[in-house]
């Protein structure tokens, strides 16, 4: 800590005898600077009154190795001169966190010989650091490239291209529906002022709205897809800009904002070529008579129907969601998904009694294989003993965590264990025109009574990740979002797996005729990658989230 009279003048500078000044945060970061810089800062200091090469710095000027190696003198330093003392934390906004550099790149730092020398290569302090800046901004205006993953049906293989839709077997949609999909956390504004302590890597000037926003809608305009489901859409800016824009590339947007004073929410958004709507359906998960759901968090069900398709009455379900953030609250986050599964069963039945393609986007808070994440993919999940903090799979060990009551949620919620409504499980049950008596109705409360009371949860879709998360090649994890604390997977799109496609993973196409074929992938990177351009949100990527695109082809039932 400095003495307070030091630090009144504020983290940029400190004065002795009203000429010399150190500065150490000032806007030309990490400099030595002398009489005439700073004239208006002036206060005594215990320092000698002949001051020479001999004079030690105080300990809190940090090191002083580095320091007195320079081999420096007083009198070759000129009145408007300057030398740079080594960077002990990231000071510069454009420079990726020091600790994220060493630990991704392997490097243990540089020599204290080597940042002196590097130091005194800098002559005129102005030109350095007008030279850095000037490296700095043409590192991290590079790009790391995305390529497409096209999967070959026969072999299973996967093909890389530069660009989508270069795979010979693309011949065959014209008798085809294949269509696009993303899924995009476009980062709300809002929510990144209230969390700034994540992005302490960047640039102010690239977190401010209006430098934003042309970049989410130019990664929107060169992907191109057919449908987008986006999260964390602030609503004055949805109102504002986002949807008249969207509207412009031929999009039809649908929303729905949270309930609570967060002021953001989903939305989907699909081009009016390619689908019409004809529902749409909001769920919020918030419940003022349910002690549980006391979160804000909201999603949205649209059944779309394809055009120029064969059968008229072809339908697909696509579902948009951002689960709760809170790693240590894996209750909610199973309920509010339950809730989510509940009404995708009541929008997606088809006359035959089958369910029709459903596509499940979002933010889920959950890494993969976690509990959450395997009961998406397996349609079950036994929770009897399950800590709430293992749920999401966010912390390594949480210790001292209560472990999920049996049931996790209330009945008067009205979703069974199955994740259906009960009030239109009943309806399904009955024969047509057949009321239930008395006796039936208590024998039938018994039988949900009961299945309350088991641990297990069940869905009734067979669905499939777009995406592997990892890198086959090497195993190391593929990531979807990345800031100053954390690069990992939290992102996905789901999907309902056709007979015999080689993408979907084992046990997704039993006695399941119909649905969907993944064609191809927008690859994801590694969390070293992203450093490479200063993580995200970064120069040319807005959000701290990766946009996630898939390309699937309608197969009939």
């Amino acid at each position: 800590m400095l003495p307070h009279h030091v630090q009144r003048l504020g983290r940029g500078c400190i004065s002795w005898n009203g000429s010399q000044i150190l500065g150490w945060n000032s806007p030309v970061s990490n400099f030595m600077r002398w009489a005439g810089h700073h004239p208006g800062a002036s206060f005594p200091l215990p320092v000698p009154a002949s001051f020479s090469t001999n004079w030690r710095l105080p300990p809190f000027f940090g090191p002083w190795r580095q320091f007195q190696n320079s081999n420096w003198q007083l009198s070759n330093l000129m009145q408007s001169s300057c030398f740079r003392l080594p960077n002990t934390s990231m000071k510069s906004e454009g420079e990726e966190p020091l600790t994220k550099k060493r630990r991704l790149s392997g490097e243990h730092g540089t020599s204290a010989q080597e940042e002196t020398n590097i130091s005194n290569q800098k002559k005129a302090c102005p030109a350095a650091e007008q030279n850095e800046e000037k490296q700095s901004s043409k590192k991290h205006k590079r790009t790391v490239e995305r390529h497409w993953e096209y999967f070959c049906q026969h072999s299973g293989t996967v093909k890389i291209f530069e660009n989508k839709k270069t795979d010979q077997s693309r011949t065959e949609s014209e008798a085809k529906f294949d269509f696009t999909v993303m899924s995009y956390n476009i980062l709300s504004q809002n929510l990144l002022e209230d969390n700034s302590h994540l992005y302490n890597h960047c640039k102010q000037q690239l977190l401010i709205w209006t430098y934003r926003f042309p970049n989410i809608l130019q990664e929107i305009k060169e992907l191109d897809a057919d449908v987008l489901c986006l999260q964390e859409v602030q609503e004055d800016h949805y109102r504002g800009e986002i949807k008249s824009s969207l509207e412009s590339l031929g999009y039809h947007c649908e929303y729905k904002m949270r309930t609570g004073r967060k002021p953001d929410g989903c939305a989907i958004c699909f081009k009016t070529s390619k689908f019409s709507l004809i529902s749409s359906n909001p769920v919020e998960f918030f419940r003022h008579d349910i002690p549980l759901l006391d979160r804000d968090n909201v999603g949205l069900v649209l059944l779309l129907r394809p055009l120029f398709h064969s059968k008229a009455n072809a339908a697909i379900c696509i579902a948009n969601t951002h689960l709760l953030y809170n790693p240590r609250r894996g209750d909610i986050k199973l309920t509010q998904l339950a809730m989510l599964l509940a009404e995708i069963a009541s929008v997606a039945p088809q006359n035959d009694g089958t369910f029709c393609p459903i596509i499940i986007c979002g933010d889920f808070n959950s890494v993969p294989d976690s509990p959450l994440y395997k009961f998406i993919k397996e349609g079950k999940l036994n929770y009897e003993g399950l800590a709430i903090g293992k749920v999401s799979g966010q912390e390594e060990s949480p210790r001292g965590q209560r472990i999920l009551s049996i049931p996790i949620w209330p009945k008067k919620l009205g979703i069974s264990q199955n994740c259906v409504y009960e009030i239109k499980q009943q309806q399904k049950e009955e024969s047509p025109g057949e009321k239930l008596d008395e006796a039936k109705l208590d024998t039938q409360e018994a039988v949900v009574a009961s299945e309350k009371l088991s641990s297990k949860l069940q869905h009734h879709f067979k669905l499939s990740s777009v995406y592997s998360h990892y890198f086959p090649e090497t195993g190391i994890p593929e990531v979807t979002t990345c800031h100053s604390r954390s690069a990992v997977t939290v992102d996905y799109i789901f999907y309902s797996a056709a007979n015999g496609d080689t993408a979907a993973q084992p046990g997704t196409d039993d006695s399941f005729h119909g649905g969907l074929k993944l064609l191809g992938r927008l690859g994801l990177l590694t969390e070293k990658d992203l450093w490479t351009v200063n993580g995200l949100p970064n120069e040319k990527n807005s959000s701290d989230h990766l946009p996630l695109v898939a390309e699937f082809r309608l197969i009939e039932r």
